[in-house]
């Protein structure tokens, strides 16, 4: 879907913000970009709209190079959420998510129907905010318009630049999970920076690890936990690795039954690292204290165990 070839970005100053990397976003998939302030991470999500152009390499678009689109099409045709909202202030709700669609020329009726779509998707009454100015609402309300407004002329691609840092941490959480929710509904490619590993590791299908410019490691939550590439990411990580010797029987009383029946058993004195390892080909596994089953693990409520113990400060 999205293709990086040795792609460089140095500004004129000197500065080289990207060296050389080599990257692709599959179609469908909620890719992550993080790393530390200065890494390159951002530099690399605004190169797929243009507000950076590459100084060298070559960045496609479904096998098209970004440089040969049209700039305003290209544009219109990839969603953009900001850490800052943005949103027009003398714009009612309404007016603010229209305003792609207008420029594509859509009909009166069919933009009024996919602004209802769209704030009933993101959880916002279209009877109740549609006429708001964005000063009526909180930062966690503007940011669903944000996400609205980036989703209003359908794009396959949607650039999400550090979307819920300003926010307070419980309105973050509940938007990450909306996050969730909406990629579950839609078939959309998301490109999202963040600097929040817990962050990361929740959102993302797959995370891509940058430092200094350059790609450190690619690989899903999973593989970051269980084989990470060097000291840095180990550090990145925090002491996410010693949640993986925490034993099964306290997670698991908090765990969800999931629909699936489970294909594998461990004991209750089973470690956390021994569920991910098993979980590699297996959906679901049945916890047992003796001969009683006392929970269910998935990889779902595995990594938003190792998640949470992120959010309460790193000592995992």
């Amino acid at each position: 879907m999205i293709t990086f070839k040795n792609v460089s970005k140095q500004y004129p100053d000197g500065t080289t913000a990207v060296k050389n990397i080599n990257l692709e976003i599959k179609e469908g998939e909620f890719f992550v970009l993080i790393g530390p302030s200065g890494c390159g991470k951002t530099t690399t999500l605004k190169m797929i709209n243009r507000l950076h152009d590459i100084t060298e390499g070559e960045l496609y678009i479904k096998d098209k190079l970004v440089s040969a689109h049209n700039i305003h099409k290209l544009r219109w045709n990839i969603g953009y959420v900001l850490q800052q909202i943005a949103l027009f202030p003398h714009m009612t709700i309404a007016e603010n998510i229209a305003i792609v669609p207008e420029m594509k020329h859509w009909k009166k009726n069919k933009i009024k129907t996919r602004i209802d779509e769209l704030l009933t998707l993101v959880g916002l009454d279209p009877k109740q905010y549609r006429n708001r100015k964005p000063s009526e609402l909180s930062g966690g309300q503007q940011q669903r318009v944000g996400v609205a407004r980036a989703l209003a002329a359908d794009p396959p691609v949607i650039l999400m630049d550090e979307p819920f840092s300003a926010l307070d941490p419980l309105s973050r959480e509940q938007l990450q999970q909306d996050i969730i929710s909406l990629k579950e509904k839609i078939k959309k490619t998301f490109v999202f920076v963040t600097h929040d590993m817990s962050e990361a590791m929740t959102l993302g299908d797959r995370i891509c690890l940058m430092k200094d410019g350059e790609i450190v490691q690619v690989g899903t939550p999973e593989e970051f936990i269980q084989k990470p590439k060097n000291e840095f990411v180990k550090t990145f990580i925090g002491n996410q690795g010693n949640a993986l010797f925490e034993t099964l029987d306290m997670f698991v009383k908090e765990s969800e039954q999931p629909d699936v029946e489970p294909t594998e058993e461990l004991a209750s004195t089973a470690t956390v690292q021994q569920a991910m390892d098993a979980l590699y080909d297996h959906e679901a596994i049945a916890v047992k204290k003796g001969s009683k089953r006392i929970g269910v693990v998935t990889r779902k409520n595995l990594l938003a165990f190792l998640s949470d113990k992120t959010k309460e400060g790193g000592t995992l």
